[in-house]
């Protein structure tokens, strides 16, 4: 069993969960809430119910899946629930889920009277790198990405490769993005490995190497006032696509899919900005052009796709800010980048079609 130690908590990373039964028993609490969704509660739940066999009484809160479903009306049906089942200040809960789930339910947990205690179970690869730690909890509004939220740790995470048994191909992928951005934000050698994966046989220490990068760089940053901006690498763009998608899209992009088109329009801005080597570019795109489809980005959105950026939560005085790479392996933050040179990163994006 491998542990992690982040910001006065524990990531526990056990296939069998054998740690968890333990650490609720520890704690004393009075009530114990498991937050699924109807994906989580068939294929994941069994295998959570069967490590914590010996606690009889828990409550389960169900929850449609999906990013729009992530808004402040399914918190208020979070929490009426909990006042149903009695739930006090000494209450646990317990997110068993991909990023929706572990986003809004710590967010519910972390406002409930004030605030009780959670631990993070995720079940899908992308919130396994990316949402189980750092302490950010949130959800969406009109299609702004965890635009309401706190910054609220955990109790304890606890990651088993148990749960990606159950993810399509797609999801896997889509998960993958953020092992693949945190190789080109701070380890070459990551991103280079990445690019000999096998997405059907993913490798636990390729997921336990990547939650450490993200790990050291929130200890060293644990409320986003400096180093940890770089985690936002490819997002600025990203979440303007994926926010559209969600909007107007029959099959919307996941959340990778959609992070892959902003580390391509932001290495192109990077390279625009003179730090990062056109060689380096080149390598970018024709990694992420292999394993993630191209998604038709029409001029006439443009102005829809500005709006969402201009109000993303990393911008300051008005001003649209990125995380941009100086290498593969390195990046730099607090950069602002106008709206015509934004244009030509999706203009450039446009001209990757058919590669």
């Amino acid at each position: 069993m491998q542990q992690i130690e982040s910001l006065g908590y524990k990531v526990f990373f056990e296939d069998d969960l054998a740690s968890l039964q333990p650490f609720i028993t520890e704690g004393g609490y009075s009530n114990v809430l498991i937050l699924v969704d109807l994906n989580t509660n068939d294929h994941c739940l069994p295998i959570l119910q069967a490590a914590i066999s010996d606690i009889a009484d828990y409550d389960i809160i169900e929850v449609d899946p999906g990013e729009e479903n992530k808004n402040i009306d399914f918190c208020i049906g979070i929490w009426k629930t909990m006042l149903d089942f009695g739930a006090d200040r000494k209450a646990l809960m317990i997110n068993l889920g991909g990023g929706v789930v572990t986003d809004m339910g710590g967010f519910a947990a972390s406002t409930y009277k004030r605030g009780i205690d959670f631990i993070q179970i995720p079940t899908t690869l992308l919130a396994q790198v990316d949402a189980s730690v750092g302490g950010k909890t949130g959800i969406d509004l009109d299609n702004f990405k965890n635009i309401i939220g706190t910054f609220t740790q955990p109790k304890a995470v606890f990651i088993s490769s148990k749960f990606l048994e159950s993810l399509d191909t797609r999801q896997l992928w889509s998960g993958f993005a953020e092992i693949i951005k945190h190789g080109l934000i701070q380890d070459k050698d990551l991103f280079l490995r990445c690019q000999q994966i096998n997405i059907e046989e993913i490798d636990a220490q390729i997921v336990y190497d990547s939650v450490m990068i993200k790990n050291n760089i929130i200890l060293e940053d644990p409320t986003e006032n400096n180093i940890r901006k770089i985690l936002n690498f490819g997002h600025t763009i990203g979440h303007a696509v994926e926010g559209y998608s969600l909007s107007h899209d029959q099959n919307p992009l996941l959340h990778g899919e959609a992070v892959a088109i902003g580390m391509l329009c932001e290495a192109y801005l990077s390279t625009q900005s003179g730090t990062l080597a056109d060689a380096e570019l080149r390598e970018i795109e024709q990694y992420l052009l292999r394993v993630y489809p191209y998604y038709t980005i029409s001029p006439s959105i443009d102005e829809e796709l500005f709006r969402l950026m201009r109000n993303d939560k990393k911008n300051e005085s008005n001003q649209i800010g990125f995380a941009l790479l100086n290498a593969i392996g390195d990046c730099t933050y607090n950069k602002y980048v106008d709206e015509e040179r934004i244009k030509a990163a999706l203009d450039y994006y446009r001209s990757l079609e058919g590669k």
